[in-house]
């Protein structure tokens, strides 16, 4: 009998020992992935940062290449005329998307709800 407790003893204490390494490698896991993300989050808002320049430069050299043909003027006001435009444009979608969205309440899951307590009501 003593052995079989002495061997109980023994899967209990590997037991807890494989628990707490699952939950140490979990925790290295996340760390690792969190650090990863946080590098992914820095480079991506960098990448943000050079396409708005590269945009702003692009607005500039649409703005040049007209002052040819205009004066400088006429030309800066075309090019700002055109991202007004294009603003107002993504503006009204937005307010599209967004009307679409409200009110922001879980519809499916209610309803699902209401359906699963009514079985429920006819069963009991």
């Amino acid at each position: 009998m003593l052995g079989v407790k002495a061997q109980a003893r023994a899967v209990n204490r590997r037991m807890k020992s494989i628990a707490r390494l699952n939950l140490e490698l979990a925790k290295l896991e996340a760390k690792q992935k969190a650090t990863a993300l946080g590098i992914a989050g820095g480079l991506g808002l960098v990448a943000v940062v050079l396409v708005l320049y590269a945009i702003g430069f692009s607005f500039a050299a649409a703005a040049a290449g007209l002052s040819e043909t205009l004066p400088l003027w006429a030309s800066l006001l075309i090019v700002a005329g055109i991202i007004v435009l294009v603003a107002a444009i993504l503006a009204l979608l937005a307010r599209r998307f967004a009307r679409k969205a409200s009110p922001p309440k879980p519809e499916q899951a209610i309803e699902e709800a209401e359906l699963t307590i009514q079985m429920l009501d006819s069963h009991v």
